[in-house]
């Protein structure tokens, strides 16, 4: 078994040119309510996946889907992260795409619940989105303003030194392909004030 990930929620190994994401039994639960929990959740990923990239939006191919089991397609490519970092980079092109992702999965209902730029994958000039394990579905403007919200902060803490063409870019993005965005960007202004409020009453 060649493991790449060990994460909270389980581990990732390869199987060939397959990507599996296993969740394992947590022993501080009670075995029945940590079955259907990694059931539950192992099913509720793999659909994401596959609603996100009947959105239009690049995700690995989900092959197998057992119970506490997705085989998928491994993506080999260069994470954005990585991609970022590089000088060379077109950063403006790089956020402007993940921005029209972005808005076309909260224009279909799809929280990804982690945006962050280790969760993304560039191959074939085309940008993957990866790991919907923290993500759900969702109509209300507070949950995509925290999708939002978690993507800043990211972009703030790991690629400070380029937060304004990034988050200028992604805005461009997002607002071509989600006719929502007003209101959306609206409510993230509103999580940040309140943001600021809790940290200065701290």
């Amino acid at each position: 078994m060649n493991i790449i990930k060990r994460g909270a929620e389980g581990i990732l190994y390869k199987e060939g040119d397959v990507l599996v994401k296993e969740r394992i039994k947590k022993g501080y639960r009670i075995k029945e309510i940590d079955e259907r929990l990694r059931k539950e959740r192992t099913k509720k990923e793999s659909k994401l996946l596959s609603e996100a990239r009947r959105s239009n939006v690049p995700t690995p191919n989900v092959f197998e889907v057992s119970e506490f089991k997705i085989k998928m397609e491994f993506i080999d490519g260069v994470r954005i992260k990585e991609l970022i970092y590089n000088e060379t980079s077109d950063k403006k092109r790089i956020a402007e795409e993940i921005g029209q992702s972005v808005g076309r999965l909260h224009s279909n209902n799809i929280i990804h619940g982690d945006l962050t730029t280790s969760n993304m994958i560039m191959k074939d000039s085309k940008i993957f989105f990866i790991d919907f394990g923290l993500g759900y579905t969702s109509t209300r403007n507070e949950d995509f303003g925290i999708d939002l919200s978690v993507l800043k902060e990211a972009f703030k803490s790991t690629h400070v030194k380029y937060i304004d063409i990034l988050w200028q870019s992604f805005i461009k993005g997002y607002k071509q392909t989600n006719t929502n965005s007003k209101q959306v960007l609206k409510t993230l202004e509103e999580i940040e004030r309140r943001g600021r409020y809790i940290k200065r009453e701290s």
